[in-house]
């Protein structure tokens, strides 16, 4: 059953003034001709530009090039996705029937489609300011792993290079579950590594992002740890 948006929009810290638009920002044009697709595409140009404008104060030594990638790392399909999905965010969209049976939900164009659009619609509500400062609130997790040592290297080979430093042995990833369609398979892997005995579940549409998505819980979790 769909959850109702209410309880989502309190779940993000949200309170609109005209919830229409946020029932709107999470239906999908297979649900309703009246659709996200619009305000997923103002939500667009704002995300982008937030972005810019917080590495551009967080870098300012680095180049414009070095400045793209960075944000090219954070404004993507499967990063939005995966933020989607911390959020639970497939519970709560309006989907056709064609598109909740093929497990639409689980995409990441229409996850991250729809955080774009929630984007859109906060800023036609409440503007700018409130806007910009939700987003930051959104990435600030993803903000404040960057570096410019690193953030050329993915979740997989920083944790490598971090175990070879420790002389231990490398991550271990083992897939648990490989389940839908022969077209929209969710797969999950556990990473574990020898440094804790904590082990992560990561999530994706190939085996390959979800050993990414393990590898990145896994270095959070090594984060959090040291603090």
């Amino acid at each position: 059953m769909i959850k109702k948006p209410e309880v989502l929009a309190k779940k993000l810290g949200l309170i609109f003034n005209n919830p229409q638009l946020f029932t709107m920002a999470l239906t999908h044009r297979s649900a309703n001709s009246i659709n996200n697709e619009r305000l997923e595409f103002l939500g667009d140009s704002i995300l982008g530009f937030v972005i810019a404008q917080k590495l551009y104060d967080i870098f300012p030594d680095a180049s414009e090039g070095v400045l793209s990638r960075l944000r090219a790392s954070l404004v993507n399909q499967t990063s939005l996705a995966e933020l989607a999905r911390k959020h639970q965010l497939g519970d709560y969209l309006l989907l056709g029937s064609g598109e909740l049976k093929s497990g639409g939900f689980r995409r990441d164009s229409i996850l991250s489609d729809a955080l774009e659009a929630i984007m859109g619609a906060l800023f036609k509500d409440q503007g700018i300011d409130a806007c910009q400062q939700w987003i930051e609130r959104l990435f600030a997790e993803n903000l404040s792993s960057l570096s410019l040592n690193n953030w050329q290297k993915d979740p997989k080979t920083q944790l490598q290079e971090l175990m070879q430093s420790k002389r231990l042995e490398l991550p271990e990833y083992t897939l648990i579950t490989m389940s839908g369609l022969a077209h929209e398979q969710l797969f999950k892997v556990k990473c574990t590594i020898p440094l804790i005995a904590e082990t992560c579940v990561g999530t994706g549409i190939s085996r390959k992002r979800a050993e990414q998505s393990a590898a990145e819980l896994m270095l959070e979790l090594l984060n959090k740890d040291s603090r």
